[in-house]
C-alpha cells in the first residue's frame, strides 16, 4: 500500500471490482424507459424482495430517490418530521422545498437518534391555523451522526405514533445494510417499519452507481413519473443494474470488515495526543482535534501531502469512512500519517 492514496473520504469512492467490470459487460440490456430494462428488471425485483416490498425502483442517485419520496408521500405546503442532522435536510439542495413545496421540520437530538416522544411533539396538531404534518423521514444508519444505527425498538415506536396520526413514514436507508450487518436483523425486518425505502448501491457495497427505493406498487407507479420528471429515466441502465446485484450477491456479507477496520482506526486514533474519537457502531469514523491551536486545515494538507484523505466534518472534526477499498494496511497509514500531522501542526 506504500505510496497509494487512502482515501477515507467516504465509502462512495470504491472503484468496481474486476468481476463487477465483467457482470457489466455481460448484462443483457434493453430500454427501460420503453418496457424495461430485463437487467435493471431483475435488481428491482431482487431489493424489493428483499425489503418484502411490493415493487421498487432503481435511480441514478439516493438524493433523487429520497426525493422522490417526499414528493409521493407529501402534498405542497404541508411538513416532514426528520431529525436536524438529517441527509434529507442537510445535504440535498433544500429539494423538498424547492421541488415539491415541502417544509422540512428538523427536530434537534444530542445524538443524531429520534425518539417517538419527539416524534409526537413535533407533529402538528389539527388546526386550521398551522400546516399539517404529512411525512415522518427517519436515516438508518444516520451519516451526519458517525453511522450511528438507529434502534430497531425506536423504529417500532415511531412508526407506532405514525400510525396513530396516520402519517406514512420513509426510511432513508442509504447505509441500512450496515445496520443489518452489525445487528443481524434483516432489510425485510428494518423495511417492514417504513412505508417506503430508500437503499444505496454505490456507498458500502462498492457499486459505481446507483440507490433504490421500495415501497407499495400503486406508490411506486406514482414515483416511476416524479423520477422521469426529475430526469431519473435510464435507458440501457441494465449496464448499472448488473454492478448492482453482483454487489448485492458479494459484498453484503464483508461489510463486518468494514466495520471491523472503522473500529481498529478509532482505536489507534485514540491513542494520539489531542485527538478523542467517538467510538464508531458501523463504518464511520468521527475524530476531533481537543486543541485549539492546532490547526484543522493544516492536518488534513499534511495528510494529503502523504497521501492520505479524510474530511472536515465540523470546525474541528474530521470525518473518516471505510470501505472495500481499504484493507488493514491502509488503516495502519491512516493512524501514523494523522499521529504526525497532529504533532506537526500543534
Amino acid at each position: 500500500m506504500a505510496g497509494m492514496v487512502v482515501d477515507l473520504r467516504s465509502d462512495t469512492v470504491t472503484r468496481p471490482t474486476p468481476e463487477m467490470r465483467e457482470a457489466m459487460v455481460r448484462a443483457e440490456v434493453g430500454d427501460d424507459v420503453l418496457d424495461h430494462d430485463p437487467t435493471t428488471l431483475a435488481l428491482e425485483e431482487k431489493v424489493a424482495a428483499l425489503l418484502g416490498k411490493e415493487s421498487a425502483l432503481f435511480f441514478p442517485s439516493g438524493v433523487q430517490a429520497n426525493q422522490t419520496a417526499l414528493a409521493v408521500h407529501g402534498r405542497a405546503g404541508t411538513e416532514v418530521v426528520l431529525e436536524a442532522g438529517a441527509h434529507i435536510f442537510n445535504y440535498e439542495e433544500g429539494a423538498g422545498a424547492a421541488l415539491s413545496g415541502l417544509q422540512l421540520r428538523p427536530v434537534h437530538t444530542d445524538d443524531g437518534l429520534l425518539t417517538a416522544d419527539l416524534v409526537r411533539e413535533a407533529i402538528r396538531p389539527d388546526s386550521p391555523y398551522i400546516h399539517p404534518t404529512s411525512l415522518i423521514a427517519l436515516e438508518n444508519t444516520h451519516n451526519g451522526a458517525g453511522g450511528k444505527i438507529l434502534p430497531f425498538t425506536t423504529m417500532q415506536a415511531i412508526r407506532d405514533v405514525a400510525r396513530e396520526w396516520r402519517l406514512p413514514v420513509h426510511l432513508d436507508g442509504a447505509r441500512l445494510w450496515h445496520a443489518c450487518a452489525e445487528t443481524g436483523l434483516s432489510p425485510r425486518e428494518y423495511g417492514s417499519l417504513a412505508d417506503t425505502v430508500m437503499v444505496c448501491l454505490s456507498k458500502g457495497l462498492g457499486a459505481p452507481v446507483g440507490s433504490l427505493l421500495a415501497g407499495p406498487g400503486d406508490l411506486m407507479k406514482k414515483a416511476w413519473r416524479v423520477r422521469r420528471r426529475l430526469g431519473g429515466g435510464m435507458r440501457q441502465s441494465g449496464f448499472l443494474a448488473a454492478a448492482g446485484i453482483y454487489a448485492m450477491d458479494h459484498h453484503l456479507e464483508r461489510l463486518a470488515e468494514d466495520h471491523a477496520r472503522a473500529r481498529f482506526l478509532a482505536e489507534g486514533s485514540a491513542e494520539i495526543p489531542g485527538v478523542s474519537v467517538v467510538p464508531p457502531e458501523t463504518n464511520i469514523v468521527m475524530l476531533d482535534l481537543e486543541d485549539p491551536a492546532v490547526s484543522v486545515d493544516s492536518v488534513l494538507a499534511a495528510m494529503v501531502a502523504e497521501g492520505v484523505l479524510m474530511v472536515r466534518f465540523g470546525p474541528r472534526r474530521l470525518r473518516a469512512v471505510t470501505h472495500l477499498d481499504l484493507d488493514d494496511e491502509g488503516v495502519e497509514r491512516a493512524v501514523a500519517v494523522l499521529s504526525r500531522a497532529v504533532e506537526e501542526s500543534a
